[in-house]
């Protein structure tokens, strides 16, 4: 076992308290992390105590919580009061993960490369993707949703009926924001989320990119059966299913 001096322990724990109090610190501010692999060793350990793990992005450490049990963890009552409408309930987060599932999937090619084969994405295409998800859903039957309700956990009905309602005549109106009841105006509320969280960048024309924060996250964690509960293999392979269908019947 790996023996610390109390400088080094100090070091360590002023690091892991920067991180603690914001989340984040410039790489420059935290030099030790780098260059002491006996002071990275104890952040990472005083890191993992409360279930987050670092992450080194660009000229950011981030800490991240990778468990709902972590006190580091944005829970649902947080969530719907900072960063959801007044009236939304946790439906709102289901669907607000999806889309999330959905806008990074666009810049990984369904989760099938490692890297970004893109560099910017539209809000439109974005909205066009999970449109195309939904109505991939919506041709399930019912007693199926349920069955695979169970299976993964998630509100697959619900979300359906979520996203059905809200209105889809009133996309082309360009003010969209939290008040709007619409698909895109839901987007624009999921896509203020991940700004606030330093996972894309708004680059302007309605178009956003992804940070490098959220790349190393993507691949670290998006796409690992541990975290995402084979949901990606199943958004996905519907969508193949569907495409392979239509394929079928223009033969």
């Amino acid at each position: 076992m790996m023996e610390f001096k109390n400088k080094e322990i100090m070091e360590a724990f002023n690091i892991y308290s920067k991180l603690a109090l914001k989340g984040y610190e410039y790489v420059d501010e935290v030099r030790l992390y780098n260059t002491d692999h006996k002071v990275r060793e104890l952040v990472d350990g005083f890191a993992h105590e409360v279930q987050c793990t670092i992450i080194l992005a660009g000229e950011y450490i981030y800490m991240v919580p990778i468990a709902t049990t972590s006190p580091f963890h944005i829970s649902n009552e947080e969530m719907k009061k900072r960063h959801l409408p007044s009236k939304a309930v946790n439906l709102d987060i289901y669907l607000m993960y999806l889309t999330i599932i959905i806008l990074f999937g666009e810049f990984y090619d369904s989760y099938q490369s490692l890297e970004p084969i893109r560099d910017f994405l539209p809000m439109y295409k974005w909205l066009e993707s999970v449109n195309t998800y939904i109505e991939t859903l919506n041709e399930i039957d019912e007693e199926e949703l349920k069955s695979l309700e169970k299976e993964y956990e998630y509100n697959w009905i619900g979300i359906l009926e979520k996203w059905n309602a809200m209105d889809d005549l009133r996309e082309n109106v360009k003010s969209q924001n939290a008040r709007t009841n619409s698909r895109l105006g839901f987007l624009s509320t999921v896509k203020r989320f991940l700004e606030s969280q330093d996972l894309i960048i708004d680059i302007g024309n309605d178009e956003i990119e992804l940070t490098e924060k959220s790349k190393v996250i993507i691949q670290r964690y998006y796409m690992d059966y541990e975290y995402n509960r084979g949901i990606l293999d199943f958004i996905y392979g519907l969508e193949r299913e569907r495409r392979e269908d239509k394929d079928a019947i223009h033969i």
